[in-house]
């Protein structure tokens, strides 16, 4: 049996068991070897090598921000509108086939965007160049998730599941769970709050799952086993993400009042430039960038040239030499000094 047909009959037997207290270690083991055989698959195979063209993009500018999305959703329509950069559009499917960077420029940084080719349901396992595109999205600060308004939700819940499978967690923050393995000593388990998701046993079962016997557990908040997996296989990227219904022209005025009421969520239509200036002011804030604006003593503040730091950073972050003194009259809405 594969690892995918093993994937499946966990995932199957998981469906079917009843959640209660009878089975939580149960479905603690069965969540634990869906973590590790997920792991397995992500692994990149010596067969695979070389066949990533056209996605090895360098790292450039203040931010990086990938545009994730099922095909014809409006991706490429959006990154020409955003930036000087063409991307084909055209009115079929898989347009774009290849990682398309561009660059916005707002409030004096420049934002890398990537248009990356539309993901198809089973991405996660590779399809449709799926893992390339997942691990371009890894590496963003914050992602954005185009969706079409005119196919509700579906699209969001599919783009999810892929997302969770392969370790990226969606506007969630890491657990507070310290963890760390030892050489003896056993399982030293503890917790600072009172815990009605996890136990001390469900914890050691997990851990002997992944051949550990000798490690010190705190739980600082009640987290979820999931959350506890998470912790030991050390691979999770958390990230900020706003869902983007594109196409609201073509829907009613009441669904485009139900969408934009969804938490994260951002409504546009870039066939009739709608909400676009809404949609740059709420990427700003969930990439917490801060502009410093430097001046020389005894002259003028430069407010042509801005510094941009990331989400607690302190003027010490500025560095560099001169002399100059960094002006905090005019400091982004954002982040933090």
């Amino acid at each position: 049996m594969g690892i995918l047909e093993k994937i499946s009959e966990i995932e199957k037997e998981i469906a079917r068991t009843q959640k209660n207290k009878a089975t939580e270690y149960h479905l603690g083991l069965l969540k634990a070897k869906l973590a590790k055989y997920r792991a397995q698959l992500l692994e990149p195979s010596k067969s695979a090598a070389g066949k990533g063209e056209g996605f090895d993009v360098m790292k450039s500018g203040d931010a990086r921000v990938a545009l994730i999305g099922f095909p014809s959703v409006g991706k490429s329509t959006f990154l020409s509108l955003m930036t000087s950069t063409a991307s084909e559009a055209a009115s079929y499917e898989f347009t774009t086939l290849t990682c398309i960077p561009g660059v916005i420029e707002y409030k004096g940084a420049n934002i890398q965007l990537l248009d990356l080719p539309g993901i198809i349901e089973g991405a996660a396992q590779g399809k449709g160049r799926g893992r390339q595109v997942i691990a371009v999205a890894r590496t963003s600060d914050v992602v954005i998730m185009m969706l079409d308004a005119t196919k509700g939700e579906v699209q969001r819940s599919l783009l999810e599941k892929e997302l969770e499978t392969v370790g990226i967690r969606l506007n969630k923050n890491k657990p507070n769970i310290y963890f760390k393995p030892k050489k003896g000593g056993g399982i030293s388990f503890n917790s600072t709050v009172p815990l009605t998701q996890c136990s001390e046993k469900l914890v050691q079962l997990i851990l002997h799952e992944y051949k550990m016997f000798n490690a010190e557990v705190l739980f600082r908040e009640d987290c979820s086993p999931d959350d506890f997996i998470d912790v030991i296989v050390g691979n999770r990227v958390y990230m900020p993400c706003l869902y983007v219904y594109n196409k609201i022209d073509q829907i009613s005025m009441e669904e485009v009042d139900r969408l934009a009421r969804q938490p994260h969520s951002v409504v546009i239509s870039c066939g009739m430039k709608l909400n676009l200036d809404y949609l740059l002011e709420m990427l700003w804030q969930y990439l917490a960038l801060t502009c410093i604006y430097t001046k020389k003593r005894g002259q003028r503040p430069d407010f042509a040239d801005a510094i941009i730091l990331r989400k607690g950073a302190s003027v010490e972050h500025v560095g560099g030499g001169g002399g100059g003194r960094v002006s905090k009259d005019r400091v982004g809405d954002t982040g933090s000094l």
